[in-house]
């Protein structure tokens, strides 16, 4: 679980990012120049890896640790694999 400190920084984050998000939207309805668009849909994207970064360390810190800590070969193995699974997809999309 994040930590009330963690919720609030995530939350405000996604928050802004909503904001980026309509703001592309709207340079979409103004027939803004393409690399301008490209430009700030890839800050949005870099602005959600943040996010997913925050909520990734958390989860190896919490869960991850606590399934190690429990001795519990099954459950050590499901959040291996959970993260495992997660560092395939996130290498294919580059």
């Amino acid at each position: 679980m994040l930590s009330e400190r963690e919720k609030e920084d995530v939350k405000s984050r996604l928050r802004r990012i909503a904001g980026q998000v309509s703001g592309v939207e709207r340079m979409i309805d103004e027939d803004r120049y393409c690399m301008d668009v490209i430009t700030q849909i890839s800050a949005v994207c870099a602005a959600l890896r943040t996010a997913e970064e925050i909520i990734l360390e958390n989860h190896l810190n919490t869960c991850v640790v606590d399934a190690i800590r429990s001795k519990d070969s099954v459950e050590q193995q499901e959040k291996i694999g959970e993260v495992m699974e997660f560092i395939t997809r996130i290498r294919k999309r580059g």
